[in-house]
């Protein structure tokens, strides 16, 4: 497709890079205007929690690498510090108790906060999966529908070239995006918080699920071996986690206290 966006002089714009970085500043804004609104969060602590997010994404984000091809990256460490690959997964579980120590830090309502924090993330993860379709990583299995895509640039990551394959980055980010309007639609009638944040991860860890089984990356990992990715593991863990959690809050809707 078109992993290289263009050139200024000797500096080259990687559209991956580019498309994480316009999420990023989208997720701020957005961040920052819905907790200065609900929770009247300064602009220095948007940006403190913006930065922490940051670290923890990436530190987690290529930390989850090792577990796709364990052997590989133990004996080529340097390659965890190159500038390409990520795992999301390893973003979200690195930044969520990122995000409950700030907010406890700062006393703030942790599961209000976090149903900004959902909404947040599809803006951020919706333009990075572009950013992948663009520079072919994620990409799908051979297929002769409609929906086919054929890289053909030798830079890409796709593989194989000349041949069409199922735009798992494109179906992935149109989910992620349907569920930023299901929240945008909720919010307005939400029952609990931290009803947004547990039904982001529930849909997004169903649709993740069901993806994986038209991904052709192989050397994203599995727990066994052609049947269940690392990825579809840790997706049930995040259903069966955000499940419990979303059944407890909804019950103290009804449960009143003895007067």
């Amino acid at each position: 497709m078109h992993p290289v966006l263009f050139n200024i002089g000797p500096i080259t714009i990687y559209s991956y890079g580019f498309l994480i970085a316009i999420g990023a500043l989208l997720g701020f804004a957005y961040l920052y205007y819905q907790s200065k609104k609900l929770y009247q969060l300064t602009f220095d602590q948007c940006n403190t929690l913006f930065i922490i997010l940051v670290i923890a994404g990436v530190a987690g984000g290529k930390l989850f690498m090792i577990f796709e091809d364990p052997s590989y990256y133990l004996s080529n460490p340097g390659k965890l510090l190159s500038g390409s690959g990520f795992v999301f997964y390893g973003s979200l579980i690195f930044a969520i108790p990122s995000m409950l120590w700030f907010f406890k830090k700062n006393n703030l309502p942790t599961w209000g906060m976090l149903d900004i924090m959902g909404p947040t993330a599809c803006i951020a993860h919706g333009l990075g999966r572009i950013g992948c379709f663009l520079a072919g990583c994620c990409y799908g299995k051979p297929t002769d529908s409609i929906f086919g895509v054929t890289y053909v640039d030798s830079t890409c990551q796709a593989e194989p070239l000349n041949t069409p394959l199922h735009p798992t980055q494109l179906y992935e980010a149109a989910f992620i995006f349907s569920i930023f309007i299901f929240l945008a639609i909720l919010k307005r009638k939400k029952q609990f918080d931290g009803q947004l944040f547990l039904i982001y991860l529930i849909f997004y860890a169903i649709g993740r699920g069901v993806l994986e089984l038209y991904r052709a990356d192989l050397e994203r990992g599995f727990l066994v071996k052609d049947i269940i990715s690392n990825s579809q593991f840790i997706s049930l863990l995040i259903i069966s986690g955000a499940f419990y959690f979303y059944v407890k809050l909804k019950r103290r809707l009804f449960i009143k206290p003895y007067s």
